[in-house]
């Protein structure tokens, strides 16, 4: 048997959680990013090995794909995305959160709820990442193994479908005309 709780955070809640976010995004400024990115890998291993409740699970994988998407070479991320999911991952390096982790089932509350706020900022990131990957295994199973798939040839391959699509559309309503003309 399962139970649900939903929780509803107020704008006063956000706004606590926001100022948390921002100082330990202060904090972690001073980190160098391969640092930011250990210690977030440290608490998904960390919370991989616990106990944890599933719905924090489910959020701890959104987090792990954050992580990736940073170190994927072949994902060729920009620069402000890069910096946008360092300061993201920046809570998640502070040692000391508003939850002790290490209280059975409500340890990881908090982080589940910074990963929940994380990866609704970070959505359409996480969206298209997950869509690259999907790409690069389905051309690996095409194309093999050392097929050289990277986010340019995803978007290539991207805008290639969309325009087919366009044409398909507009030859599908060529014979369908809104306005013609009686004489």
């Amino acid at each position: 048997m399962s139970i649900e709780i939903s929780l509803k955070l107020s704008e006063s809640d956000l706004t606590h959680f926001r100022e948390l976010m921002h100082t330990a995004i202060e904090k972690a400024s001073k980190l160098p990013p391969a640092q930011v990115v250990a210690k977030a890998q440290e608490l998904c291993k960390e919370m991989e090995d616990a106990s944890i409740p599933d719905f924090v699970k489910v959020r701890l994988n959104s987090l792990s794909t954050l992580i990736q998407a940073l170190e994927d070479d072949e994902w060729q991320i920009p620069d402000d995305e890069k910096a946008e999911i360092l300061t993201s991952l920046a809570y998640f390096s502070e040692p000391h959160d508003l939850v002790p982790d290490n209280i059975p089932g409500l340890g990881y509350l908090d982080d589940a709820i910074m990963i929940e706020l994380v990866i609704q900022d970070m959505s359409l990131d996480l969206e298209a990442y997950t869509s690259f990957c999907s790409f690069r295994r389905a051309e690996e199973n095409r194309r093999g193994a050392d097929a050289n798939v990277n986010r340019e040839s995803w978007l290539e391959a991207g805008r290639t479908e969309y325009r087919s699509r366009l044409r398909r559309n507009k030859s599908k309503s060529s014979g369908r005309r809104l306005f013609s003309r009686v004489m």
